[in-house]
């Protein structure tokens, strides 16, 4: 067995896992609401950059099925496939060929990178590929920085990572650090590569720049305002969010990554490698950025794991060395690691098809509630759109749907295949379907507003736009005989009035009116600051 030929056993096996499973498995929150991308094309999203749409739209129209949970996702396992390829590369060339199949190898058998971003859609697919690609032309563009044609590349390989998600930011912040603090390479920033990169990337980065400027720089808040927290220290939010990437990454991978992390640091000016040095500056920023908001308030776990990505390659170094030293031991370890992301893998979709782990009501067996089901949130929607179907929901043909959160809309959107509109009728987190729709277009039309899973607020707060209420009925969405999802129905008929989800000042203004208490007819832009004719008639 040779490296080049297990890697291939690795890229080609675990493809075909990913395959088996984005068959078995419902569309997730994110994965329902991210498919909306593609069914709006735009130069970017509220979100995240337009590098997850252009992803979910390649294999959709490759495959041309559109409501296909394998179609949307199959890019994304295309492109961790890439990422594998990468990262062995990349090890190979700093360590040794053994070393890079050892990395790509325990990139395969972490949990968020492996089987999450590696299966679903989701934007850390398409980033980890166009992070490793721009490390992978990083390492070429220093070896000789006075050549201009690596530092293109260099630069295109940023941009599609800035295109992916906003914490690509990180890598020219990484390769700027190294070069400050490698003597030997400071020259580098005298040359016109390093500048050539840097405005090539902005220049692939530009879509995102121009649609930003159109609505407000609203992504670039959103995104800025979840790294924000307050001024006292939270050791909790701390150690959950490590606690977390425990999880994420396995012990068995995330620990060595620690030590090799904190061994680096202190052994600096004895690393041998220059590949050691620039990977260990590009990890530690992102890693460091992100603990510290996690020290003030809560964080995704995932954020900061990026960085750590970088490290790979010295734990491939690292488990080559022990495999050359006692391979039976690296076989054992191995199998148990890969063993137990199978395992894993199987449990999950064991539950997603029988809830084997889902509690019944007003019983104590089991380990998940209802609503705390992790595979709970796939299931049962295309359920959900044929009960509608048959409740007569989707019958007005100038009709729309309403829900309160945005995977809930989402969910139903990509279930009933688009044939209603769906809105997300939220004032403070209507996500993207503030942009997919102009809200004047409602007003007037009939709507169904579903409540799913008791929701208190729907009903009163939405019967205020209408001008009458009715009940279409409820049903349950059950799993092998245990209910799963409670979904009620109300007719709501003639809309008065837009909703202000837009980032305009007028809606802004709008928004305080609602949440001071105000009607909705008192909310329209031209009430703004005076009593809205019949208004006082509709209260």
């Amino acid at each position: 067995m040779t490296p080049r030929r297990a890697l291939a056993y690795l890229i080609g096996i675990s493809a075909i896992v990913r395959l088996v499973a984005a068959s078995l498995l419902g569309l997730g929150n994110d994965e329902a609401y991210h498919f909306l991308y593609s069914a709006h094309p735009a130069l970017s999203y509220y979100d995240h950059p337009p590098m997850l749409a252009w992803t979910e739209l390649a294999g959709l129209l490759l495959t041309r099925a559109t409501y296909s949970a394998v179609a949307l996702r199959l890019g994304f396992i295309v492109l961790f496939a890439g990422s594998t390829w990468l990262m062995a590369r990349i090890a190979g060339r700093w360590f040794g060929q053994w070393a890079g199949f050892y990395a790509a190898l325990a990139l395969n058998l972490t949990a968020y990178y492996g089987l999450a971003a590696a299966t679903f859609a989701l934007p850390d697919g398409p980033l980890l590929f166009f992070w490793l690609l721009t490390l992978d032309r990083l390492t070429v563009a220093v070896e000789d920085g006075r050549k201009t044609t690596p530092w293109l590349a260099v630069g295109l390989a940023w941009g599609c990572a800035m295109l992916s998600k906003y914490h690509a930011i990180f890598l020219p912040a990484g390769a700027v650090m190294y070069l400050l603090v490698t003597p030997s390479k400071r020259r580098i920033l005298l040359q016109p590569g390093p500048y050539i990169a840097v405005l090539t990337g902005l220049a692939v980065f530009s879509p995102v720049l121009a649609w930003n400027a159109s609505h407000g720089w609203a992504s670039f808040l959103f995104q800025g305002g979840r790294a924000v927290g307050g001024l006292t220290p939270r050791p909790d939010f701390l150690a959950t969010a490590l606690l977390a990437q425990v999880g994420y990454l396995f012990p068995w991978i995330w620990l060595p990554l620690m030590a090799i992390l904190f061994r680096e640091l202190r052994a600096w000016k004895r690393l041998r490698s220059e590949g050691e040095r620039l990977a260990l500056c590009v990890a530690i920023l992102p890693f460091a950025a992100f603990t510290a908001v996690a020290c003030f308030r809560p964080v995704l776990p995932h954020w900061g794991l990026i960085g750590l990505v970088s490290l790979f390659p010295s734990l491939g170094k690292l488990w080559a060395e022990i495999a050359a030293r006692n391979p039976a031991r690296m076989r054992r370890s191995m199998t148990m690691a890969g063993g137990f992301s199978l395992v894993l893998l199987g449990l999950t979709l064991a539950e997603y098809h029988t809830g084997f782990l889902q509690r019944v009501p007003g019983s104590s067996w089991g380990l998940f509630k209802a609503q705390a089901d992790p595979t709970g949130d796939l299931y049962g929607w295309d359920e959900v759109a044929t009960r509608l179907e048959e409740m007569g929901a989707l019958s007005d043909p100038d009709g729309f749907l309403v829900t309160r959160l945005w995977y809930q809309s989402a969910q139903v959107s990509h279930a009933i295949r688009m044939k209603r509109p769906v809105l997300c009728y939220n004032i403070d987190d209507p996500r993207g379907f503030a942009f997919w729709s102009t809200p004047s277009d409602f007003v007037g039309r009939d709507a169904v507003l579903l409540v799913i899973n008791d929701d208190p607020v729907s009903l009163p707060f939405y019967r205020r736009w209408f001008a009458d209420a009715s009940s279409l009925g409820e049903f349950t969405i059950e799993r092998r005989g245990k209910p799963l999802r409670k979904v009620q129905a109300y007719r709501l008929s003639n809309q008065l009035a837009s909703f202000p989800y837009t980032f305009s000042p007028e809606r802004t203004a709008a928004r305080e009116t609602l949440r001071a208490g105000g009607h909705p007819l008192d909310a329209r832009p031209e009430a703004i600051g005076r009593s809205a004719p019949g208004a006082s008639m509709i209260r």
